[in-house]
């Protein structure tokens, strides 16, 4: 594929970002560890790969506005364009020494996201998209969602941290419906690499709620542009705000989203 600019400069970020991880991944025994919440930590590691990617849009593309998971807003100038970042999707797995984390990154204009980026410095695995130029790993591979029709084959991913919360036991009744009627269910940790992995056809389809813009965007576009179909749990269409996401291929998608109706 042939990348515009604006996804060379995310590439590029996302990559910088990523060999710093790759680096403090390795040292992950000597980080510094604040605990923000229920199992959601940030370290320096962390810090340091935002500010390496806002850095890197900034000096890129300096009108550009930021919604960041650990800098929060900064405004632009052009009233059009804002960067949403996820430095490192998958903090716990990553403090864990589980190679399983990504730099997310998303342009957004006006109320579209039209850019992503994922990244998974440890695999080494680059997942870019451009709305209406389809999703792309490592720029070879053209990916697609998985072609099955079937639940019962299906392998399907969410997240669930179990803390206690109300979405959490809401999430926790979902697992018990959908779980006999599946092939398998995963949780891998990161939902930017749970969204890369169904738009590369691993996993066949995905749900999840509490979520944050920054982990929903740069997911977002790349499974709708590798065929996929994504709503909330009351079947409108996807969005970065609100925190539901229902997704895989229109049969699946639909199927996923009917059980998930049921629970209560």
């Amino acid at each position: 594929m042939a990348r515009s600019a604006l996804l060379n400069v995310m590439v590029s970020a996302a990559i910088k970002a990523g060999k710093s991880l790759a680096r403090d991944f390795n040292e992950v025994e000597n980080l510094q560890v604040s605990r923000k919440g229920p199992a959601d930590f940030v370290s320096k590691a962390d810090l340091r790969a935002e500010q390496i990617v806002y850095d890197e849009l900034r000096k890129a593309r300096p009108t550009y506005a930021f919604l960041m998971e650990e800098g929060g807003e900064v405004a632009g100038t052009d009233g059009q364009h804002t960067w949403i970042i996820d430095p490192l999707d998958g903090t716990t797995n990553f403090l864990h020494s589980i190679p399983l984390f990504a730099v997310a990154i998303a342009l957004q204009r006006g109320d579209e996201i039209v850019a992503s980026v994922i990244y998974n410095p440890i695999m080494d695995e680059l997942y870019t998209a451009e709305r209406g130029g389809g999703a792309w790993l490592a720029d070879t591979k053209r990916l697609r969602v998985a072609g099955r029709r079937h639940l019962s084959d299906a392998v399907v991913t969410t997240g669930i941290k179990t803390q206690g919360t109300s979405n959490d036991t809401l999430q926790l009744r979902q697992l018990a419906t959908i779980n006999p009627a599946v092939a398998g269910i995963r949780r891998s940790g990161s939902i930017a690499v749970d969204m890369a992995w169904l738009a590369a056809g691993r996993f066949d389809a995905l749900w999840e709620a509490g979520l944050k813009p920054w982990d929903v965007a740069p997911g977002l576009l790349m499974v709708k542009e590798a065929g996929g179909l994504v709503t909330d749990f009351a079947g409108q269409p996807g969005s970065v705000w609100n925190g539901q996401i229902v997704a895989g291929n229109e049969t699946l998608q639909g199927a996923l989203l009917k059980s998930l109706r049921k629970v209560q």
